[in-house]
């Protein structure tokens, strides 16, 4: 489902999008494997130096080409007006865990909310970007249209917490599941590069537990990007992502979304049972 735009979005939005995530990347790149002082966040979460400057390069890129534009940063929280026309959704370093400890598997997400949106990947150079009605990926100077493909028959699940819809859905009992083990694949990257992934054809699809993800800064550029390459996008409840739907479901195709939903649906009526 191709959903889009931002009615304020300018043409040159994307290339705006695809700079801001590289200048973040160039900057988690660079301090890979440095000792970081951790910023404790609560809740077993924290943030690291890299997230924090990473950031800070994004908006430098931001504020040079739309200075008026409110930014919502996953460590630098809201500047401007929340309810501007135009807002960036930014989450510079997604995966801090697993760069904290040395793993490469990380995204930088940029995304005009309702609008164009770029993910990169910091360690292979890889930038997955949308102007909203389509989606590619830029790698060494080309850029490449996306095709999803369910052929993996790799799926990523997100078992990081909390899990708001327990016990009627965890996603660990989707990965027990003898229908799930019979045609797919698990994996756990803990990073929404997966949703890119998922967009490439290098995932089959992504499910994750959540609320409205909409407006995520964690989710909002991968969401924009598989719906753009033509992935099915809905909630786990099947609903469209948004204020009524929970979670995330994010298939190459047709036939793969219906067979999670059939999974998921079918754990909630055992547990209502």
């Amino acid at each position: 489902m191709r959903r889009m735009v931002n009615s304020y979005a300018s043409p040159d939005d994307a290339e705006i999008a695809i700079a801001a995530a590289r200048a973040g990347a160039d900057v988690v790149r660079a301090m890979y494997g440095q000792r970081l002082t951790r910023i404790d966040k609560g809740a077993g979460d924290f943030a690291t130096a890299a997230d924090v400057k990473a950031e800070e390069a994004i908006l430098g890129v931001l504020r040079a080409a739309r200075s008026d534009d409110a930014v919502l940063g996953e460590e630098g929280g809201q500047r401007g007006a929340a309810e501007a026309a135009r807002q960036w959704l930014v989450d510079p370093l997604c995966g801090t865990l697993n760069y904290a400890v040395g793993n490469m598997l990380v995204a930088v997400n940029v995304a005009l909310r309702d609008g164009p949106a770029a993910v990169a990947d910091p360690f292979s150079g890889e930038v997955f970007f949308t102007d909203g009605e389509t989606a590619r990926v830029r790698h060494d100077g080309a850029d490449t249209r996306l095709a999803p493909t369910p052929a993996t028959r790799l799926v990523d699940v997100n078992l990081d917490p909390p899990f708001p819809s327990a016990p009627g859905f965890r996603a660990v009992d989707l990965l027990a599941r003898p229908g799930f083990a019979a045609r797919f694949r698990p994996r756990v990257v803990s990073t929404t590069l997966a949703l890119a992934w998922v967009a490439a054809g290098k995932r089959a699809a992504y499910v994750t537990d959540g609320g409205d993800l909409s407006g995520s800064v964690h989710f909002a550029a991968g969401i924009a990007l598989c719906r753009a390459a033509g992935c099915v996008v809905t909630g786990i409840d099947g609903a469209p992502v948004g204020r009524s739907g929970r979670g995330l479901v994010v298939a190459a195709d047709g036939e793969t979304h219906q067979l999670l939903m059939s999974m998921i649906r079918d754990r909630g009526e055992e547990h209502r049972g």
